[in-house]
Order: structure tokens, then C-alpha cells, then sequence
């Protein structure tokens, strides 16, 4: 099957490049490192219902279009039966500013192409947070914290899973060793 479709029409994939990466929480029936074009991931997106509270938020990922760039994440087939439910979970979990577009995916080093869905967080959503320079993330990482846990710990198992995949990041690598050098100065 070429993972063709649209919702209930047959195999449906999922591209992950945040947590999905290393926590999909979802039955999936295939996985396989992916990689989207005309996007770059970006700590850019404010977390206050996993990573940070209201008022004190952490950061995430999100994506950015910039023309021939290639984010590296996962992606995930999930039967027809199941899409409808874990459609549901992934709009519950990424309720905090994300939204659904659908992308063509290329899985793997063939690069053979599927149609997948991505969750992303636009500028006109009211937790994008915008650029900021790796510096001035990891001190808002460093101090933040919500019900998923340390958003340190977001950004360490984010580069450690890109790594695992061959897919590192240079702004996620930049911002983690910022991470680790203001929690070594704190």
C-alpha cells in the first residue's frame, strides 16, 4: 500500500518531528524515520499544558517553512480503523496552538513518497512564542516544567532521538548544548 489517502479512505500516516519522534502514544501498524520538505524545526512554540504552565510556558518545537530545507522526524501508518481515534488523541494532545495540514512525507532513505498529516504551530496562534537566539531558549527551558515533565528533558530526548534516526538538527543540537551549559551554570 502507498499510504495514499485521506481519512478512512486506507493507510493514513503521521509525520512526527517533536515528541512523536520518541513518544507517539498512539497504535500505529508501521514506523519509519521520515523527513518533510520546505520546513525547519524551531523551538518557537510556547508549551503551558505539557512542558510549561500558564504563565511560566516552555518551549517546543514547531515548524517553519524556508524553501529546500528537509526536517528529519517519524512517521507513523495507522490502520483505517484506528485513524479516527487516534486522530482524536492528537488533536487532544496537541491542542496548545498546533494545528493539522496535510504533507507529502518521504519515509526513509528511498525517499518514497506518502501522503501524511503534521501537527504545526503558526505565528497566529496565541502560544507561538517566535525567534529567539539558542541562548535565550535554553534559559527559558532550563526553568520551565508541566504535567509532561522538565522541558529540558523534551529537548535532551528530542536531539537523542534525531541522533538515533541519523537525522541530527543543528538547531535542536545548538540549543541542547546551550541546555546543558546553563544548567551547568545553575
Amino acid at each position: 500500500m502507498d499510504g495514499q489517502g485521506e481519512a478512512g479512505e486506507g493507510p493514513q500516516w503521521i509525520f512526527g518531528y517533536g515528541s512523536l519522534v520518541w513518544r507517539p502514544d498512539f497504535a500505529y501498524a508501521e514506523r519509519e524515520a521520515a523527513w518533510v520538505e520546505g520546513f525547519v524545526r524551531r523551538f518557537w512554540q510556547g508549551s503551558t499544558d505539557h512542558r510549561g504552565l500558564p504563565g511560566a510556558p516552555g518551549r517546543v518545537v514547531t515548524l517553519v517553512p524556508e524553501p529546500r530545507a528537509r526536517c528529519w522526524g517519524m512517521a507513523y501508518r495507522v490502520s483505517p480503523l484506528a485513524l479516527r481515534e487516534t486522530l482524536a488523541r492528537l488533536d487532544h494532545r496537541e491542542q496548545g496552538g498546533y494545528r493539522r495540514q496535510t504533507v507529502e512525507v518521504r519515509l526513509g532513505e528511498a525517499a518514497r513518497r506518502v501522503t501524511g498529516l503534521l501537527y504545526w504551530a503558526t505565528p497566529a496562534n496565541p502560544n507561538f512564542l517566535g525567534p529567539a537566539t539558542p541562548a535565550e531558549i535554553a534559559r527559558q527551558v532550563v526553568g520551565a516544567s508541566g504535567p509532561s515533565g522538565p522541558n529540558r528533558e523534551y529537548v535532551f530526548r528530542l536531539e537523542e532521538a534525531l541522533d538515533a534516526i541519523g537525522g541530527s538538527d543543528p538547531h535542536v543540537t545548538e540549543v541542547a548544548a546551550q541546555v546543558r551549559a546553563v544548567g551547568a551554570d545553575g
